[in-house]
């Protein structure tokens, strides 16, 4: 048939509709225990339902553990492209979903603990990857360590996770106060876990948007909430994203209603795929050297 197939054509026009640049998307917490991996690959697999070309990649270099939650077990991770070991594309693993997953090491301290230099390793690794992807989501540690601030300043988007703890609001403004006037972001997108409902949710948002509007100059966002869930919790015994294992639960559900969210987003302006967040990654690299008064290499 003139033209190519109609499954040819069809894929042609999936691509087409996919020349867009990759959204970039910092998974953010200021303490630890407060769901942000849970967030971040169950909203990569809601993504991924909804016809999105999704990769994770996790940047708590040294405490990794999205491919636990998502029940793979790689064989390499970025410590072996740190390394040479190995190429970017090589420790690449996909779910069954469809999310694809960079992992990284868990349990190794220098990998929590990587050069600027080192970084910048990464930086090349992600020059050198061809993909089309819709959305790349950076789940990072938790806190404000400079690998945090490295890929959220790197990223068109950063979400910060926060519970209905005292430690979790005051870590959440901290990490919002850093990026907002050390790094220059300026606009931080607030997600409620663990919420009784949307109410107790809002309120969360309004304590930290109270003390931002008051003493920095970032524009906060309120991005929803996910609630307090079994459903989540038997989901993670599974080792599998609750929209996957328990489609028809509240989490679930709160989950899909993230994604509608987020395609309201604005586009991003730059053009490319994953050149983007590289670059940005490499002017963060090439600025912490300068600081330290060290030359960048070619």
């Amino acid at each position: 048939m003139w033209g190519g197939s109609v499954d040819d054509q069809a894929s042609g026009l999936r691509r087409l509709a996919r020349q867009r640049p990759t959204r970039v998307v910092s998974v953010a917490s200021g303490k630890g225990g407060v769901g942000k991996t849970s967030i971040t690959v169950n909203l990569a697999a809601a993504l991924a339902r909804h016809g999105n070309e999704v990769m994770i990649m996790d940047a708590d270099l040294g405490l990794a553990n999205v491919d636990v939650l998502l029940g793979l077990n790689p064989d390499y991770n970025l410590a072996h492209v740190v390394s040479g070991e190995r190429s970017l594309a090589e420790v690449v693993t996909t779910t069954p979903g469809g999310v694809r997953v960079v992992p990284a090491a868990s349990g190794r301290q220098r990998m929590a603990e990587l050069s600027t230099l080192q970084h910048a390793g990464i930086v090349r690794a992600f020059s050198d990857l061809s993909l089309e992807l819709d959305f790349l989501l950076v789940d990072t540690a938790a806190g404000i360590s400079d690998s945090v601030v490295t890929f959220s300043k790197a990223s068109q988007e950063v979400v910060v996770v926060v519970c209905d703890e005292p430690a979790s609001i005051t870590d959440a403004y901290a990490l919002i106060k850093v990026l907002s006037q050390d790094h220059g972001v300026e606009r931080v997108r607030v997600l409620a876990n663990m919420a009784a409902d949307m109410e107790q949710g809002q309120r969360l948002y309004e304590k930290i948007a109270r003390v931002t509007d008051r003493y920095l100059q970032v524009e906060l966002d309120f991005m929803g909430v996910i609630p307090e869930d079994d459903a989540l919790r038997r989901a993670i015994h599974q080792r599998r994203p609750v929209v996957d294992a328990i489609p028809n639960s509240s989490s679930a559900q709160a989950f899909g209603h993230l994604v509608g969210k987020v395609d309201a987003w604005p586009q991003p302006e730059s053009a490319g795929q994953l050149e983007f967040f590289a670059e940005r990654l490499l002017g963060h690299r090439d600025a912490a050297l300068a600081d330290a008064g060290v030359r960048a290499p070619a």
